[in-house]
């Protein structure tokens, strides 16, 4: 793995970054990128062409940010205030660091059959904590539809418009500070209810500590018992917010009102509850997200008809 810098080139009066990242391995950008898209009409992920284009806020301020494959090089540029850290941290965002190197599926022919058609499946790491964090509090005891649609309407009037040539209509999440200033009646009127929006407050208000987690490396127990210590703030939240924060390989989501089922019916044929889920998983601690990554990203469905279960939704918690 090597990362070339080059160096900063204007564009229109707003500076530009670039660097090639050579991952000596395969990666799909697409796949490993996509938990960062919150709904197909978000404004602060973009997909053109072959490129992917986010709209990020980084500790220096707004970046566009521009990942385009081409062969076994995977450049980035980036625009902005925020520009210099985008391109340093960029190859983190497509799997730097990520080792699945011991990770071993041949046991269970439905996931060795997943990786082996996902060879460039990586868990990306966005070294921001609360800019993931808001959006996964938005998430909570709710459709993503909803959540999805009260993350546009606050971006759309508290963000920043991507800066460079990003694609039109691009916005940059609000920051720390700025998502402080969001006005109550503004929550509301996004539907988000008292108690999701309080939770972004308290959460915002220690923005700092929370972004030292990212010291502690790729997630595990203590970062997710920082992230809980804040009142509003569960184990689906802070697993939702490691994964792609810290880029946590073990994580899997407890809580979800889909993700069990979905691991269930893969790996045996039939639904199972969180417990379940985990008992299903447990073989391949210290990788547990990544096998649920492998079978989100395999296709496979469950069956729209299946036999009923009721399957508690705890992302509230």
């Amino acid at each position: 793995m090597r990362l070339a810098r080059l160096d900063p080139a204007p564009t229109g009066g707003v500076r530009r970054f670039d660097t090639v990242y050579r991952p000596g391995g395969p990666v799909h950008v697409a796949a490993t990128l996509r938990p960062l898209q919150r709904g197909s009409g978000d404004p602060a992920f973009r997909v053109v062409g072959s490129d992917v284009w986010l709209a990020l806020r980084t500790p220096e301020g707004p970046a566009s940010v521009a990942i385009r494959q081409a062969g076994d090089t995977i450049g980035i540029s980036a625009w902005g205030d925020g520009a210099e850290w985008a391109v340093e941290h960029g190859p983190d965002l497509v799997g730097r660091g990520d080792d699945w190197s011991d990770l071993d599926v041949s046991s269970h022919a439905f996931l060795a059959d997943a990786r082996h058609r996902q060879p460039g499946l990586r868990l990306c790491r966005t070294n921001t904590v609360v800019a993931m964090l808001v959006p996964a509090i938005m998430e909570q005891k709710v459709t993503f539809r909803q959540a999805w649609g009260a993350w546009r309407y606050l971006l759309r009037g508290y963000g920043t418009p991507a800066p460079g040539p990003a694609p039109v209509g691009m916005i940059v999440p609000p920051s720390a500070a700025e998502w402080a200033k969001v006005p109550s009646w503004e929550w509301h009127r996004a539907g988000i209810e008292p108690g999701r929006s309080a939770t972004v407050m308290r959460a915002v208000k220690v923005a700092p500590a929370l972004e030292r987690t990212l010291s502690l490396g790729r997630g595990g127990a203590v970062v997710a018992a920082r992230l809980q210590s804040i009142p509003g703030i569960g184990k689906w939240t802070a697993a939702e917010t490691a994964q792609r924060s810290h880029g946590d390989p073990d994580s899997p989501s407890v809580g979800d009102f889909h993700v069990p089922a979905l691991v269930g019916w893969a790996l045996t044929g039939g639904p199972v509850d969180d417990d379940g889920m985990l008992e299903l998983l447990e073989p391949w601690r210290g990788h547990r997200e990544r096998i649920v990554r492998l079978i989100g990203g395999s296709g496979f469905r469950k069956p729209a008809f299946g036999p009923r279960m009721t399957i508690q939704d705890h992302r509230h918690h």
